[in-house]
């Protein structure tokens, strides 16, 4: 029997809800290089909900990309977890970066991520995706998931975790994802009635990868700055201001920035919100899904995952949505529904009554 202690979610426990606008492109992301003027453009955004998942591996393509040229000189536009992992790849390649971004963290989309090792979350519509774009994919999450792997440990915020997702459904553990090999894939054990403390017939149990954005992204920008980096606090109105830089190189990782500034009408907000709880050093489990939900459903879902800074409660992916103020009516439902899920835990007390 698995005992786990309860998260204390009350509406009095909340310190903050926050909103972030994920870049989506239903196609999938973009990775590829062109010229612009005189300069080399490599593109690497349009992660959707995947940008924490696939910034090592995406970043290490884009600077394959860029040892194509005999150009050590590189610009990066954006400071959210894609800029940020380029420009420190880069660097590692020998490469001289300046970071060029309106926003840095603690005030970056990044940020505002639940933040767990979910590579196909919010990334693509399946019926658009392509053989070229799947083997893309494919070869990005093996980088990263490996790279991920090295930076376990509590300097960095990353970690593992157990995550339990409370089913009614037997079939749940059966759950596959065709684009994650196996050994990424992870196995799922089906834990049934008497096995776990949730107030469902079964638990999915799996082990994910967590990070913490706080920790993560402020260690990631002083790694670049220790590495000589530069960072230019700047807004770009064009692709022509880009082309003005006086770097040759040009990596672009500005996610929804790029509709606008290089013309992808493709990009749509997929907007995202979390609500902190305080913390609760106790817990050191997550979930998804909760009473009448389902793993891998698409709506309605739930999420809970346990940081530093506070138990981050999620489940939102409004698209095409691109304002940046709360949603209530999606607040309440997070809050109720996980106030439901937790609520009823049998705790051992309980059990023995």
């Amino acid at each position: 029997m698995v005992v786990l202690p309860p998260v204390h979610v009350a509406w009095a426990r909340i310190i903050r809800t926050t909103v972030g606008l994920r870049p989506f492109r239903p196609s999938g992301f973009v990775l590829r290089a062109e010229r612009l003027g005189d300069k080399t453009l490599i593109h690497n955004y349009g992660h959707g909900g995947s940008g924490w998942s696939l910034s090592w591996g995406t970043a290490h393509m884009a600077a394959d990309l860029a040892l194509s040229s005999d150009q050590r000189a590189a610009a990066v536009l954006g400071c959210g977890i894609i800029g940020l992992t380029a420009a420190r790849v880069l660097q590692n390649r020998g490469f001289a970066v300046t970071i060029y971004a309106a926003d840095v963290p603690p005030h970056t989309t990044s940020n505002m991520a639940l933040a767990g090792f979910t590579p196909t979350s919010g990334l693509v519509d399946f019926a658009h995706r392509t053989p070229e774009w799947e083997g893309q994919f494919r070869h990005a999450v093996e980088i990263a998931y490996h790279q991920w792997q090295l930076l376990a440990g509590p300097h960095f915020g990353v970690s593992w975790v157990d995550n339990y997702a409370p089913t009614d459904d037997e079939r749940a553990a059966a759950g596959t994802n065709l684009l994650l090999p196996d050994h990424i894939r992870g196995e799922r054990e089906l834990l049934g009635p008497g096995e776990h403390p949730f107030p469902t017939t079964y638990a999915v149990r799996r082990r994910e990868l967590r990070f913490e954005p706080s920790t993560y992204l402020d260690l990631l920008l002083r790694d670049v700055m220790l590495f000589e980096g530069r960072l230019v606090i700047r807004r770009f109105a064009s692709a022509a201001e880009v082309a003005a830089l006086p770097e040759p190189l040009v990596i672009n990782c500005t996610g929804l920035g790029s509709r606008d500034l290089f013309g992808d009408t493709e990009l749509v907000a997929l907007k995202g919100q979390l609500t902190v709880l305080i913390p609760q050093p106790e817990i050191t489990y997550g979930t998804s899904g909760g009473i009448g939900t389902q793993p891998n459903s698409p709506s309605g879902f739930l999420h809970m995952m346990p940081r530093s800074d506070g138990i981050v409660l999620g489940g939102t992916s409004e698209r095409d949505v691109w304002s940046l103020d709360p949603n209530e009516e999606e607040r309440t439902r997070v809050i109720e529904r996980h106030i439901e899920l937790f609520d009823v835990m049998r705790t051992p007390a309980a059990r023995r009554g």
